[in-house]
């Protein structure tokens, strides 16, 4: 069977020659007669892997040299409770609520001190980045934590917010790669891979040194700590080394296409093609706010719930997978990331065409 176009928010479409040459290492990696997935996380092997992969990201997002890269577990949901277990020193933070993700992280850090929404988009669902430039900031917080691209309902942070002074920390799991970032704007960025960079079950996070203290909340767990993986070298327990190894092949094929200046021009031609068609379209409607609009996840209704779930099945029959949009807000989702080719876009635009003059 020849391979689909997925358009999965995640885990989703990875390149499919980082697939083949994990395939031809699967059973035999680098002649050490072993499987990566089988392989001791203290072997010199696998600490080159380790190593290996952190300097090409470092590499792809000039990383300056006080910033730690861990490579965690527990999914992205998992920094929820552990950003402020670990940075609200103060017992304040300021959260700017843009959608799910960013909501349920807001009500995780409630949990841990006194948390404060200074700016939300929920009054229209979701379907815009509420203007950031002047937002009444905490004297004492901490930090003002962000989510910068909404995969459920594809906005994304254009500028990111005035904060202040005081440190930014930025969940950008499904925008991660997929353009040039200044490290130097954040305190911490984080995400899970499973959108852009690899299999699930990996999350990285990019930490400024000075915020890794073994100063974090009373009763946080030993594995918790950001300072127990930045002194392990992301080694304290076994890490989940394969997906690492993948994440890494992705780093090499990221730099091979030409680093994030090319990515980011790949992927705006990518969105184009599918925005265009939804301007013009009498059937297909875009659901965001245009200047807010997400380069990786596109959301789109008919307006009719049927249309919808005849389209969804019909794209499914065709070839077009996971079109369906997040269960909170129903209609398609088309998510396009990094490993998503053009013609995957243009053929879902020509289906489109198709399916729209069928059913007008």
């Amino acid at each position: 069977m020849s391979r689909v176009y997925n358009f999965s928010a995640g885990p989703a479409v990875l390149p499919e020659e980082v697939l083949k040459e994990a395939a031809a290492e699967m059973l035999d990696y680098k002649g050490t007669g072993m499987s990566v997935m089988e392989m001791s996380h203290r072997s010199k092997a696998y600490q080159a892997i380790i190593d290996e992969a952190e300097a090409d990201l470092r590499d792809l997002l000039n990383i300056p040299d006080n910033y730690k890269v861990l490579f965690l577990q527990g999914g992205a949901s998992q920094q929820f409770a552990m950003i402020p277990m670990n940075l609200m020193k103060n017992g304040v933070a300021d959260y700017i609520v843009t959608g799910q993700w960013a909501k349920k992280a807001y009500q995780e850090a409630c949990m841990y001190g006194k948390a404060n929404k200074i700016a939300s988009s929920e009054d229209k669902t979701f379907s815009y980045i509420p203007d950031c430039s002047d937002l009444p900031i905490s004297e004492d917080a901490d930090y003002v934590y962000i989510c910068e691209n909404n995969t459920i309902y594809g906005t994304k942070f254009k500028t990111l917010p005035n904060t202040k002074g005081k440190i930014l920390v930025s969940d950008v799991s499904s925008c991660f790669l997929s353009e040039p970032m200044d490290v130097t704007k954040y305190g911490m960025i984080y995400g899970g891979v499973q959108k852009n960079i690899g299999p699930a079950g990996v999350v990285i996070a990019i930490i400024r040194e000075d915020l890794i203290t073994e100063d974090t909340l009373p009763g946080t767990p030993t594995m918790l700590k950001y300072k127990i993986h930045a002194d392990n070298g992301s080694m304290y327990n076994t890490p989940p080394a394969y997906g690492i190894y993948i994440c890494g092949k992705v780093f090499k094929w990221i730099k091979k296409m030409g680093g994030l200046t090319a990515m980011k021009e790949h992927n705006e031609k990518k969105a184009k093609i599918l925005y265009d068609f939804l301007d013009q379209s009498k059937l297909f409607k875009g659901t965001v706010r245009a200047e807010d609009r997400s380069l990786m996840n596109v959301p789109f209704v008919t307006g009719s719930d049927e249309l919808d779930a005849k389209f969804v099945k019909e794209a499914k029959e065709a070839g077009f997978e996971n079109l369906k949009g997040h269960r909170s807000v129903g209609g398609m989702r088309a998510s396009i990331y990094n490993a998503m080719p053009i013609e995957g876009v243009e053929a879902l635009v020509a289906f489109m065409k198709k399916f729209e003059e069928e059913n007008a």
